[in-house]
């Protein structure tokens, strides 16, 4: 299928084909037939990315914050890495289209396939052909419905909740500050409900073309003398009711000129990305004006328990959520209380739309609704694209699942260079990330659709990166398929998953290896070798994690499982071979109003200790990694892998330029091992013992009592296998 896109780097939009997107979990497969370009934000984000490097980093401070903190942590190289996987990977572009069903998970209910309907979401309703879309993004339709129309869908959400945010009753006032699209869906929606609307842009060719299609009570350019003045005198001698900045700007001007056009005690919302650096005197103060902000389609965006799982909003709550805001504004077009179909004034067909963009970017005249059409027959999903022909035959096939930022950045580039490895297919859930992540790293193959990994036989190695909730079930399949195996940790989620993969890895015992890159790590194997294997050591492991954004996926209990399952294992595993045992016993406990700083004891086997302090509450200025090991007169403290010093008769250290966590090395071993036919270089009960440790620690940190990690197997005295 043929997807609209463009990359960071240079802005350029591209028509390409990429696979049909995979049909996940509470989700619905749509041919669009038409969908709209949003002209102010996609403009804008166009606009940004035909920027040079300096004016991407000038319109973008924030970033730049965040590329510099990894510079300081990571080093050049790794930063060089992670800004160039951004530049040059294709971005979608659309959030707002209309078409028909032709697939839907069985779990969704109220939708069947044939059914019309409205999408949004950025990511989602894309400018592409077939889109798979959220069931709670999507709005069932009439079968008459005016398809054209309803691809206004997004907008008129996002106009309707702005409306709704000011509050206006029948036969009260409202200035819509600057006339694109949403400052002219917010005037049809406020006509509709009986307001009178003003509306005042800075472009006068729009003020005029509102004229002429009387689109409003008035217009006014900004630029207009004495412009207060005239609206004041249109029987508005107190103010307006509220004010809607429906514009974009860096300037002061509309947020103070709304202060000046208001009444007493009146409000201000917000659509646009403006300043907020009003004058507080006199208007603001003195009339106790009312600020707010609109947050895009309503109550429920950006929340993945409502959008991506379907968790909906009680009604008596919650009268207007996101998806209620678009029934309610496909209503309106529906029984004809607003007309979208009177802002369209470009239509393209799909294979054209770098032409449409190129006319936005032009500005030479007023460009409101412009629409791209698709193909009205009907489209067969594209489960995989053939990006490049095999070159010679090699040794392994590869199958990479899941392809984010960790795995460009730290496995992939590494994988690249392997000569007897073919890279063959990549899956990723966007068809977009596949086809950019295929390019870049010169896969055969990309597809959204894991399953073309498992049913391929010339696959005969599988990497598994993909989010956590999935790793089970793909290693057990690849176990099952005989396949070799390296997954990203966790190895799995819950302690039931864990028991399954080691019954079944003790029927078919093939090369599995999991990314505990931390032992391989150069200065970790610096200090090994001053440790002696027969002795115990004392640990002391602090990691400086720092907080996530709360809506981040790792903290979702059934996608990331949380920090304790997401990252706890690289830190057992790692003491774990740099005691030389096993863990024997946990206890742990949590922070009070900290859930996820946590302090763990762990004793081994062969009788050592260690203290694992995991924060999140500490300052960024502090490393984020810092273990001590300490083993008959001699210390070591090995600081984020950057340095490591060692005391014994003497005192060593060794500093590195930048940090390596052992990322290459642990691939390096791991193909060298599968070319040499040798076992795994961690052994496959290391394995699960590591992973049943942190199931321990959380049991420990809810009981408050030492757990054993195999108290069966201890009492009876026997091995854990």
């Amino acid at each position: 299928m043929k997807q609209v896109t463009q990359k960071l780097k240079d802005g350029q939009i591209r028509l390409l084909e990429v696979p049909s997107p995979s049909l996940r979990e509470g989700m619905i497969l749509v041919q669009n037939h038409y969908s709209l370009i949003s002209t102010g934000t996609e403009s804008s984000t166009v606009s940004a990315a035909r920027q040079s490097l300096l004016g991407k980093a000038q319109a973008r401070p924030q970033q730049v914050r965040q590329v510099l903190r990894v510079l300081q942590q990571q080093g050049m190289r790794a930063t060089y890495r992670a800004v160039m996987k951004k530049l040059d990977s294709y971005s979608p572009l659309g959030y707002s289209s209309a078409g028909e069903i032709i697939d839907l998970c069985p779990s969704v209910q109220g939708f069947q396939k044939g059914d019309l309907v409205a999408c949004a979401g950025g990511g989602y309703a894309s400018h592409a052909e077939i889109v798979s879309v959220p069931a709670t993004l999507c709005v069932k339709l009439s079968p008459q419905a005016d398809l054209e129309k309803a691809a206004y869908n997004t907008l008129g959400a996002i106009a309707l909740q702005g409306v709704r945010q000011a509050g206006l009753v029948l036969g009260e006032s409202c200035v819509v500050i600057g006339l694109g699209l949403i400052g002219q869906l917010s005037a049809l929606l406020l006509q509709a409900a009986g307001v009178r609307v003003i509306g005042i842009d800075i472009n006068p060719d729009i003020v005029e073309e509102v004229h002429q299609g009387q689109k409003m009570d008035l217009a006014f350019s900004r630029w207009e003398e004495n412009l207060i003045s005239k609206i004041y005198a249109h029987n508005l001698s107190e103010g307006v009711d509220a004010v809607i900045i429906a514009a974009s700007t860096k300037s002061d001007d509309p947020i103070n000129l709304a202060g000046s056009l208001l009444r007493k005690r009146g409000q201000v919302v917000v659509l646009g990305e403006i300043s907020h650096n009003f004058q507080r005197d006199p208007d603001y103060y003195r009339k106790e004006l009312s600020l707010k902000m609109s947050c895009s389609y309503g109550p429920g965006r950006y929340d993945p328990n409502y959008e991506e799982k379907g968790q909906d909003y009680p009604i008596a709550y919650v009268r207007w959520t996101e998806n209620r805001n678009m029934e309610a504004f496909q209503d309106l077009v529906q029984r004809n209380k607003i007309d979208p179909g009177i802002l369209t004034t470009h239509r393209f067909d799909l294979e054209k739309v770098a032409q449409a963009y190129e006319m936005i970017l032009q500005k030479k005249k007023t460009h409101l609704g412009v629409l791209i059409r698709y193909s009205p027959q009907k489209r067969e999903t594209v489960p995989i694209v053939n990006l490049a022909p095999r070159k010679t035959q090699k040794k392994y096939n590869l199958g990479f699942l899941g392809a984010g930022s960790y795995a460009q950045s730290y496995l992939l580039p590494f994988l690249a260079h392997e000569k007897q490895l073919s890279l063959k297919t990549v899956v990723t859930n966007s068809g977009l990330s596949a086809r950019s992540v295929g390019e870049k790293f010169s896969f055969e193959n990309c597809t959204c659709q894991s399953e073309v990994i498992f049913q391929d036989e010339e696959i005969d190695t599988v990497f598994i990166a993909s989010r956590h909730n999935s790793h089970a079930n793909y290693v057990l399949e690849s176990l099952r398929q005989k396949k070799n195996i390296f997954v990203e940790k966790p190895l799995c989620l819950k302690l039931e998953e864990l028991e399954e993969i080691r019954n079944q890895y003790q029927k078919t015992p093939t090369y599995l290896m999991i990314g505990f890159n931390r032992r391989y790590a150069p200065l970790t194997q610096k200090l090994k070798k001053y440790l002696d294997p027969r002795l115990p050591i004392s640990a002391l492991y602090r990691i400086n994690a720092g907080s996530l954004s709360p809506d981040s996926w790792i903290l979702d209990p059934e996608v990331g499982g949380g920090r304790v399952l997401a990252e706890f294992c690289h830190f057992v595993d790692l003491l774990t071979y740099l005691s030389a045992s096993t863990p024997f016993e946990v206890s742990a406990s949590a922070l009070r109003g900290e859930k996820d700083t946590i302090q763990v004891q762990i004793t081994f086997s062969n009788g050592s200790v260690a203290s694992l302090v995991y924060l999140t509450n500490g300052s960024s200025l502090l490393s984020k990694e810092y273990l001590e090991i300490h083993q008959a007169n001699t210390s070591a403290v090995l600081n984020d892998f950057k340095s490591l010093t060692v005391y014994g008769a003497k005192k060593k250290t060794w500093n590195m330029s930048y940090q390596d966590k052992g990322q290459k090395e642990m691939l390096r071993v791991f193909w060298n091992d599968l070319q040499e036919n040798k076992s795994a270089p961690i052994n496959f009960s290391e394995i699960y013992i590591v992973t049943l440790t942190v199931f321990r620690i959380i049991e420990a940190i809810q009981t408050r009592e030492a757990i054993a990690i195999c108290p069966k197997a201890e009492k009876e005295k026997k091995n854990v296998f």
